[in-house]
């Protein structure tokens, strides 16, 4: 996952806080409580955290997709 390191806005780090929060919001904890817990109290370093996205997830059908494309094309080559 690609979690920026700082904050856009002020450049706070956030990046070492990332995998404690995903984890802990896995378990059923509410996030505004894990963010109080892990000190991100500024809302421009909460909305850091819970608007990432894991976007590898979309991508990789993608991806799959030219790969099986790309043997069918060599293929009909042959």
């Amino acid at each position: 996952m690609l979690i920026p390191v700082r904050c856009f806005t002020c450049g706070s780090l956030i990046a070492d806080k990332f995998d404690d929060y995903q984890n802990k919001t896995r378990e059923g904890k509410d996030p505004a409580e894990v963010l109080d817990s892990l000190g991100i109290e500024r809302y421009c370093c909460r909305r850091m955290l819970l608007t990432t996205v894991e976007t590898i997830q979309q991508v990789i059908p993608f991806y799959e997709a030219i790969q099986e494309r790309k043997q069918e094309v060599q293929y009909e080559l042959e």
